[in-house]
């Protein structure tokens, strides 16, 4: 899984052997320093940069360059480094640019030594600084994460190194500058950093591709999306011959029967965006990334029966025909692998149909200028000819779109069916037999997603358990016209879909493993909110008012800070005995309806540091209602994951960048199975004590 990082945004690591990729608009030069707890480094011998490339678990190229390959083995740094900070600087020689702003967004890629993409940041907003700080790995917990820094300095490297204690900075700064041949600073000239033999890959070409200032990063309208470009493959549009193949009838997916012979495919972001440029369109809402994290289809799923030998007919499918130690993450992935096996044979169809335009276009261009063809009959033959061309290439790419369609439902309503509790939506049979279980899910649905050609067809969306982001349910969509319901309607569906997730995440978690806390400053929420507080299974009333909306924060902070210095001191047993150790979900609702600017600060900061000690928030809001509080709240919503209480094009997937409909999963209307399996959560609950 890639995670795309914005500004002060941390996540695990996985590995601890890394590569750290950079690509800039002009040459840079790339070095790294160590640091102590606090993050001070002690001396020149803590720094690496083109004049001294080579420290304790860390090298960096020799050279100025437009891209760079940073190499870092986390395991071999000194154990006095908890820090190790990856920093930029533009050269000083004649012909560099001045500062950053001048210069396309630099981008850091950090992967595993196995290719694998971990995070990426691309740091936008820089302007007159010529040294900026772009990552730092730093070791928490006895785990290393990854935090996207993007710190720019005015002044150049040596405030960059002073600003982290080194007494040295100006004679580091002059050395590693120094090390810079001035002609490898005009013309980027690096040696330490050999062109690639194949084509560049998905970061490093969205690097260079236009991006769209006016919708968000991953669920933000305040950054720029980043658009990602996949490896070439059997549905690469570059080449009009590939098109050409496509619209012939280049097979789509490979449904998960036929995949019993093929290698596991690497995804190239989990998180991916979608670029509206592409369609000279901007999307009126933020663009999020599915987080999914996807070993792939593999070859020891069990094969289904084999058909007699004079049977042309394509084998059926199986659920759970995927790699996995378990059932459940067998599912897991065929779902990954349905979702990608979607995006690209509607992939492929897009793009014959697009080859099949441009080719008409050209046809009928080339007949206008033909003089011979502008009277008589000549030029209606030619239109004619190249009309029915045009056709019979779409009408063959949509005989494959249909084939793979129908492999894919078939494959569907096998799988659905299949899917356990956690998986499944609340209309399927599962939930009649449900059973508090045992262990908690490695997912979770939070809906569905589906394209415009496959309608029908809905693939869903499951997200890894534990949350590593927040939840943001918009109760207020931009464009509420067309048949949408109204505003008033739109909030009492949001907090319906909020109490829907909370049920879902309480019924999948052992009793006593969960618990869910709700403020609802005005009481708008009562009737929403009225399966959980019957039940009996929230962990206290709702919290109204200002009063016990602060109550709840101070109680939840106190909890994070507890957990954290716990952990720290290797004692998380020593916790006090009133601190509730299960993990928490938080329901916000009305937000900023009721708070101050300081339990403003306390929310920002569970939604920062919550998630790491089992304190998830999920914010039922209208960004509107919050626009007084300007840029304020800008990390905030960035930091949480949008859904929508209706259907809404505004995920993309990691491939191809589809605009996907997403649509809640939301209890039916009239159905009973909620109360019944909160009434079974709340009875587990009472016999645990």
């Amino acid at each position: 899984m890639t995670a795309e990082l914005v500004r002060g945004q941390n996540h695990p690591l996985s590995q601890v052997r890394l590569v750290i990729r950079i690509s800039a608009g002009a040459p840079v030069l790339a070095g790294a320093t160590l640091g102590d707890e606090k993050g001070t480094v002690h001396g020149p011998e803590w720094v690496a940069h083109p004049g001294a490339t080579t420290l304790p678990g860390v090298e960096v190229p020799r050279r100025a360059a437009a891209g760079h390959r940073l190499t870092v083995d986390l395991g071999a740094v000194p154990e006095a480094v908890h820090r190790v900070a990856v920093f930029l600087a533009l050269p000083t020689g004649a012909g560099s640019p001045a500062r950053f702003g001048a210069v396309a967004a630099p981008h850091a890629t950090v992967e595993g030594l196995d290719g694998t993409e971990l995070a990426c940041y691309t740091l936008t907003g820089l302007d007159s600084e010529t040294a900026v700080l772009a990552l730092e790995l730093y070791r928490r917990q006895g785990a290393w994460k990854v935090r996207a820094v993007g710190q720019g300095y005015a002044a150049g490297l040596t405030a960059l190194l002073a600003d982290q204690g080194l007494r040295e900075a100006a004679d580091v700064a002059a050395a590693a500058h120094g090390a810079v041949a001035p002609e490898e600073a005009a013309h980027g000239l690096s040696h330490s950093l050999q062109a690639p033999a194949s084509a560049p890959s998905a970061h490093e070409a969205s690097a260079r591709t236009p991006k769209d200032t006016s919708t968000a990063p991953p669920h933000d309208t305040s950054a720029s999306a980043a658009h990602v470009t996949p490896a070439p493959g059997p549905y690469d549009t570059a080449a009009p011959e590939a098109r050409d193949a496509a619209a012939a009838g280049t097979p789509g997916p490979t449904p998960s029967f036929a995949r019993q012979q093929q290698e596991p495919a690497s995804p190239y972001d989990a998180r991916s965006p979608y670029d509206p440029q592409a369609s000279g369109a901007s999307p009126p809402d933020p663009v999020v990334r599915v987080d999914y994290t996807h070993p792939g289809r593999s070859p020891h799923g069990t094969p289904p029966p084999a058909a007699p030998a004079d049977d042309d007919r394509p084998a059926q499918p199986v659920a759970g025909d995927a790699v996995g130690w378990s059932m459940e993450e067998r599912l897991y992935n065929q779902v990954w692998g349905m979702f990608e096996d979607l995006a690209r044979t509607t992939a492929a169809y897009r793009s014959a149909v697009d080859f099949a335009d441009s080719r008409l276009e050209k046809e009928l261009d080339q007949a206008l200028t033909d003089p011979r063809g502008r009277l008589g009959t000549a030029g209606d033959a030619a239109r004619e000819v190249a009309h029915a061309r045009r056709t019979q290439l779409v009408d063959q790419a949509r005989a494959v779109l249909d084939r793979d369609l129908a492999q894919l439902t078939a494959e569907s309503e096998v799988v659905e069916p299949a899917l356990p509790p956690a998986y499944a939506r609340w209309d399927n049979p599962v939930w009649h037999g449900y059973r508090v279980p045992a262990e908690p899910p490695m997912a979770l649905r939070l809906g569905d997603l589906h394209l415009p050609e496959s309608v029908p067809l809905r693939i869903p969306l499951l997200v890894r358990l534990p949350l590593e982001r927040g939840l943001w349910l918009d109760s207020g969509l931009a464009e509420a016209s067309g048949g949408l319901p109204d505003s008033a309607e739109l909030r009492y569906l949001a907090m319906e879909a909020g109490a829907a997730l909370a049920a879902r995440l309480l019924a999948v978690h052992p009793a006593g493993d969960f618990a869910v806390q709700i403020i609802d400053p005005a009481g708008t929420g009562v009737a929403a909110f009225a399966p959980l507080t019957r039940t009996g299974v929230l962990a206290a009333p709702p919290a109204t008012g200002a009063a016990g909306a602060t109550e709840t924060l101070e109680r939840l902070t106190r909890r994070v800070d507890l957990v954290q210095m716990a952990v720290r001191g290797g004692a998380p047993e020593s916790l006090p005995a009133d601190v509730d150790t299960a993990r928490q979900l938080l329901i916000v609702n009305d937000f900023p309806h009721g708070f101050d600017d300081r339990a403003v600060t306390r929310l920002r900061y569970l939604a920062d540091e919550g998630p790491d000690v089992g304190v998830h928030l999920l914010l039922v809001a209208d960004r509107e209602d919050a626009a007084a509080y300007g840029p304020l709240l800008d990390p905030l919503w960035r930091s949480l994951t949008r859904l929508t209480p209706v259907p809404d094009d505004h995920f993309a997937d990691p491939w191809v960048g589809h605009a996907w409909t997403y649509e809640p999963s939301l209890v039916p209307a009239g159905s009973q199975v909620v109360h019944q399996v909160l009434t079974e959560v709340a009875r587990a609950l009472t016999k645990r004590g």
